[in-house]
């Protein structure tokens, strides 16, 4: 009974929290960047980071399930993230799109009433209420809709006569707000990475260059169909030199 932790330990649920996130990340380019990193574990239905003061360095992201928000915690423990490792755990409260979702979803005004002690909670419950609704930026994207299906497939894209293996890929079928530090984020968790390239006057494509062609085979292999937007399955070949 001596090794019985404190602390209770928050439940495990579809939100994980973030923190000791580099602070001097742009909001806007710091939820692409998390997505991008996330979505791998499962249909992500929001981002949220926020400019405050109090909320600096954090962020929370909202699984449609929860089994993808345990994965997503184990494996991303710890991860370098912006020159930071990330730490997670889950969120402390359910968001409200999960909580429209199962049906126990309260407005915010009847629970800053109940919630409101005479401390110093309005602050908080600002924070919070602008926290935990759903961003309109995302709706479209990851709420709960159906998937969007993708015309033509990444089949259409695949170049007629491939380029030999190489220690450069070429990575096609990218979102156009897609930015290096993005795509940095994705490819720096395999060995021998050295750099993404991209051009400015072809949104879309990027070139990520790694040691040798062994190094950047495990990289296309483990990243081919990935989807850093649900209508954007990465198409990723070596590069023609």
């Amino acid at each position: 009974m001596s090794e019985v932790s404190a602390t209770p330990e928050i439940p495990q649920n579809n939100t994980i929290y973030i923190n000791n996130i580099n602070e001097k990340i742009k909001i806007e380019e710091l939820k692409k960047s998390l997505n991008a990193v996330f979505t791998q574990f499962g249909k992500i239905l929001e981002v949220l980071a926020f400019k405050t003061l109090k909320h600096k360095g954090q962020a929370w992201v909202v699984f449609e399930d929860v089994s993808s928000a345990s994965n997503a915690l184990r494996q991303m423990q710890g991860f370098p993230f912006y020159d930071k490792p990330m730490k997670i755990q889950y969120a402390k409260t359910k968001s409200d799109v999960i909580a429209k979702a199962d049906g126990t979803f309260v407005p915010r005004e009847k629970r800053k009433r109940h919630d409101d002690k005479g401390k110093k909670r309005k602050d908080q419950h600002d924070a919070n209420s602008a926290g935990m609704g759903l961003n309109p930026a995302y709706s479209g994207a990851y709420g709960a809709t159906p998937t969007i299906p993708y015309p033509g497939g990444a089949k259409s894209m695949v170049p007629e006569a491939p380029a030999p293996p190489n220690n450069i890929l070429f990575i096609q079928n990218l979102p156009n707000e897609s930015t290096p530090m993005m795509l940095q984020m994705l490819f720096l968790q395999y060995p021998g990475f050295k750099e993404v390239r991209m051009v400015e006057t072809k949104p879309g494509i990027a070139f990520v260059e790694y040691g040798d062609e062994m190094q950047s085979t495990v990289a296309m292999q483990s990243l081919q169909g990935f989807k850093i937007t649900p209508q954007n399955p990465m198409l990723i070949t070596y590069a023609k030199k």
